[in-house]
């Protein structure tokens, strides 16, 4: 029962979320992704960290409250310093309006993570954001929720452009339809590597996350309009970040939200 309370608690207090100012361009699907319209993603982090006296893109993230953001476990390292960038376009544009960073109070990894399980961390901003036009933050999906096969949503990052290439200044998107787990745990797809708590996306050949993606969100709109955080990108093909079969592989965030309000709740 006491679970239930924060989740409530927690859900209500971002209670506007997923509804962004300047709703994104999603009707095309564009070969390698495409540059978001500035600011339509405004739950989209970059997590950096510090490397001689410059901070630099290692991974996404997506806030779920002013003072809290969802990424993955292997994005994070005891031995680093990190900061978030919030309210980013275009990463080589040091004082873009709106944009603020913020440095890290407390990072909490999921206590079970094992190389791709359980991918999943909470960070503690050392101070809460001032949300606004271009700092917004995503829904949580219902517990447990599933979306069926080719559901229609977004991957975004600052990832690289194509296998070996380089990272992208501009946040990108692109539209991966949900792979149900009958299908994407299919012996010629990710077979066993995949559990029920992952979801995956995508899988055509032509568009997928890339390195520099993970820990970013899975957007998926809701029936409301609002736009919910469905994963959080944990892995892909080592054939290269457009492989047939070889969707990308998301850690299920409702697979975690129990998890999520016992970490908001002492974090």
């Amino acid at each position: 029962m006491l679970g239930s309370v924060l989740l409530i608690a927690f859900l209500s207090y971002a209670s506007s979320c997923g509804v962004p100012t300047y709703p994104p361009n999603v009707a095309s699907r564009v070969v390698g992704g495409e540059d978001v319209k500035a600011h339509s993603w405004p739950w989209q982090v970059s997590l950096q960290y510090l490397k001689d006296d410059t901070y630099r893109h290692t991974c996404g993230g997506t806030l779920i409250s002013s003072q809290h953001v969802l990424t993955a476990a292997h994005c994070i390292s005891n031995s680093r310093t990190y900061r978030v960038l919030l309210g980013k376009n275009n990463l080589e544009v040091e004082e873009e309006d709106g944009s603020v960073a913020v440095a890290v109070d407390t990072i909490f990894v999921h206590e079970k993570w094992n190389s791709l399980l359980n991918d999943i961390a909470l960070i503690k901003l050392a101070e809460p954001v001032e949300l606004s036009d271009t700092i917004q933050v995503a829904c949580l999906p219902p517990e447990d929720s599933l979306l069926p096969q080719d559901y229609p949503c977004y991957v975004t990052g600052w990832g690289l452009l194509w296998t070996d290439g380089p990272l992208s200044d501009v946040l990108q998107q692109a539209l991966l339809p949900i792979v149900d787990h009958d299908t994407c745990s299919r012996f010629d797809w990710w077979s066993i590597m995949v559990s029920e708590k992952m979801v995956c996306a995508g899988g055509d050949g032509v568009l997928s996350a890339c390195n520099g993606d993970s820990g970013g969100p899975l957007n998926c709109e809701a029936e409301d309009g609002a736009w919910e955080v469905r994963g959080i990108v944990s892995f892909g093909s080592s054939l290269g970040c457009n492989t047939a079969k070889k969707p990308t592989v998301f850690t299920r965030v409702s697979a975690y939200i129990d998890w999520i309000n016992e970490v908001h709740s002492f974090i």
